[in-house]
């Protein structure tokens, strides 16, 4: 076995963490305290092919010229048949067998995916060995681990609908085990179960989408393939119809196959309405929370969005909903997080609020949208994970609290634990020259080019008279890919087109601003409330709080000089967005014609600097150095301060339009079925007993009696014949 050939480093990606998981289970009680090695290994050895896979993958893309458009890069390896049914197609092609091959797919977006979801499984890991130490269901929790690194690197990696579906669905499996993992915890249970049963919502929309899809396409494929009798199948996201931008179903059908995309993402990211499930999820342990929120399936949804990116650009009011949904959820989950108390819990709706910003810039869909999203998606696995292995730090050494009321000054407690979580939260802050002030900036720049074209083309005027140059001259023309597909593809108009217009996208850049400012603030009042002013440790924790061991700071430092240098590096090369671009779904027509060149925009720059100094300034004004659980300023929002607290009252509304008509009806039901239709069936059976018991009384046992009816019988026989014979 040639273990340099992508191939065989493809497969072994999520390969080695499922022996791993196996592993751990079949010899999880021999290994003991060690349960932790086969995960650390198994991940480990992912992390290393995934980053020889990207470097060989980067070559590939580095061969192409800065000055030329970027080519699609793929390698696709097919692994075996999995089914084969002979079928027609429903879109009027000539019937062909219905195919699902078990393919894995590499290009530059997979190659990056399956670096974070291996690199920052492989410090979740190392972090929980310190974590989960004592912990009765060590092993368990580690087989967890690594069948969710192998569920979501296969998501990622696969090369077919029906397979996404499949890991899809395997990644929600794994989360609502480890969200209950401690399930004799009641608030444990009850979270994986609405986890389980809200993703459920948006998991019959990808399946009713993959339904669609194959009438539509006749294929699942991404890619193209080679039927039986040596035709070419195009598949759906493959070169040849790529090539073509009216090849996407548009109207009617291509609304609704993009709009259940959506609903599958808003389940899995967690976006309005479908994101209650998440703040809940922080009852799992923290490793799973720094795993689920960071790199695995909360990014899943962002995935299906770029992925799909040439069918949402064939459906512009799709696509600018997407948007729509993106950036009203990052607002309404900055606004909530600004009152919650509970560490974990903010970190939770910063993350529902970061994924929003990343589906904002997606909904943009034009190139600097899709590579901007991604780039996020990227820098905010870094920061993020660091601040939730932060918060399970604070709450390893507080005996479990995770109040920030209760606690306070613990920088003179923990300073490895408080200098790492302050590198997050300039990082998650926005704050120059931290990781997320570049992809932010991405993001807003992205929204700025749709709400302002021509403004924004003006900010590449005086360049070099390159194919980037060229890029602009471009961009002034066609404004947005779907623009570009109108003008390939004709007008394919549905009712949500009429929400593709600037004054939209100018909107969602304000907002996305007031979002900015808001996640400095609830950033930042964490930071105060944690570790500055007295100091103050729960009776939880008695008297050994102290800094978290080397297998948890470790981890730690390695994130936050990550969250420090990562933006800065990526975006000052450009090689993530010259790398991303390679992507086939962003070489489709119509988003390639969106391309511009790469220039740092000063003025979303200062804007976007200004918000984030404004909330910190307010939370500074509000928390630095006193009590945490003294006055707070957010008392001064009134009526709104209890909204926000609530939850905006998400989970009281879904309790009366949803879960108490529900139980109304099983209420019912259960009537139904225990008085009617057991009643009906009990009846029945009465019917028998009750001729039987009729019966019953004609056997006395006494044998002159049995000798006396056979007489009485017989004489009544005889004259019965007689008297027939007589008449």
């Amino acid at each position: 076995m040639n273990f340099s050939d992508p191939s065989t480093l493809l497969v072994l990606v999520p390969l080695v963490p499922l022996a791993a998981a196996v592993l751990t289970v079949a010899l999880g009680r021999v290994l003991g305290r060690r349960s932790w090695l086969p995960a650390v290994a198994g991940i480990g050895a992912a992390f290393v092919c995934a980053v020889m896979l990207l470097s060989g993958m980067a070559r590939e893309v580095t061969g192409v010229g800065h000055d030329q458009p970027a080519r699609p890069v793929e390698f696709v390896t097919t692994l075996w048949e999995w089914a084969g049914v002979d079928a027609a197609g429903m879109s009027g092609a000539a019937p062909q067998a219905f195919s699902i091959p078990v393919s894995l797919r590499l290009d530059p977006l997979t190659a990056t995916l399956l670096v974070i979801i291996t690199g920052v499984g492989l410090l979740v890991a190392i972090y929980s060995i310190g974590y989960m130490h004592g912990d009765p269901g060590e092993p368990r929790f580690f087989a967890l681990v690594s069948a969710f690194v192998f569920s979501m690197s296969m998501l990622v990696a696969a090369s077919n609908f029906l397979l996404v579906y499949v890991f899809w669905e395997a990644v929600g499996a794994c989360s609502y085990l480890l969200i209950g993992f401690w399930f004799s915890k009641s608030a444990a249970a009850q979270a994986a179960k609405k986890a389980f049963l809200v993703n459920r919502v948006g998991d019959f929309g990808l399946a009713v989408a993959t339904f669609l899809l194959w009438m539509t396409y006749g294929t699942l494929n991404f890619h193209d393939s080679v039927a039986a009798d040596g035709t070419l199948v195009p598949g759906i996201l493959g070169a040849t119809r790529l090539a073509d931008a009216s090849a996407y179903a548009g109207g009617a059908v291509g609304t609704a196959i993009c709009l259940l995309f959506l609903l599958a993402a808003c389940g899995k990211s967690a976006q309005l309405p479908l994101h209650v499930w998440l703040p809940d999820a922080m009852e799992g342990p923290t490793p799973a929370s720094s795993l689920i929120h960071a790199a695995t399936m909360v990014t899943a949804g962002i995935y299906l969005v770029a992925r799909t990116a040439p069918l949402f650009v064939a459906c512009p009011g799709a696509l600018t909903l997407v948007s729509i949904v993106g950036a009203t959820t990052a607002l309404v989950a900055a606004l909530i997080g600004t009152v919650q108390n509970d560490l974990k819990r903010v970190l939770a709706y910063s993350t529902i609020s970061q994924l929003g910003y990343m589906f904002a810039s997606l909904g943009t869909g034009t190139l600097l949208g899709f590579t901007a999203a991604i780039f996020h998606l990227v820098t905010h696995a870094f920061f993020k994970a660091l601040l939730f292995m932060g918060a399970g730090s604070v709450m390893h050494a507080m005996g479990g609290v995770i109040d920030m009321r209760r606690f306070g000054g613990l920088r003179r407690i923990m300073p490895v634990t408080a200098a790492t979580f302050l590198a997050g939260a300039l990082a998650l802050a926005g704050v120059a020259p931290f990781a997320g002030f570049f992809s932010k900036d991405e993001i807003l720049a992205a929204l700025h080019s749709r709400g302002w074209a021509d403004a924004h083309a003006d900010h590449h005027e005086g360049l070099p008279a390159d194919g980037h140059a060229a890029a602009a001259a471009v961009f002034r023309l066609v404004s947005s890919p779907t623009d570009a597909a109108r003008i390939s593809a004709g007008p394919r108009a549905s009712t949500l087109d009429a929400l593709d217009t600037p004054a939209t996208f100018r909107l969602l850049f304000w907002m996305s601003l007031v979002t900015a400012a808001l996640t400095a603030f609830y950033t930042f009042r964490a930071v105060f409330m944690t570790f500055t002013g007295p100091t103050r440790v729960p009776e939880e924790a008695g008297h050994h709080a102290h800094e978290s061991p080397p297998s948890m700071t470790v981890p730690l430092a390695i994130l936050a000089v990550l969250s420090a240098v990562s933006g800065w590096w990526l975006f000052s090369t450009h090689s993530l967005a010259t790398f991303l671009a390679a992507t086939p779904s962003f070489t489709a027509p119509a988003v390639a014609a969106s391309a511009t060149p790469a220039v740092f925009h000063w003025d979303l720059a200062i804007q976007g600097t200004l918000a984030a100094a404004l909330g910190i300034v307010v939370a500074a004004l509000g928390h630095l150095g006193r009590r945490s659980d003294g006055p707070q300023p957010e008392r001064f929002l009134g009526p709104l301060a209890t909204l926000f607290a609530n939850r905006m009252y998400f989970d009281q509304v879904y309790a009366a339009l949803i879960v108490k008509p529900l139980q109304v009806i099983a209420l019912i039901a259960a009537f139904v079925d225990r008085h009617l239709v057991d009643g009906l069936v009990d009846l029945v059976a009465r019917v028998p007993l009750g001729l039987g018991g009729v019966v019953r009384h004609l056997q006395s046992g006494i044998v002159q009696r049995y000798a006396l009816a056979g007489v009485i019988g017989a004489l009544l026989i005889v004259l019965a014949v007689v008297a027939r014979a007589m008449g």
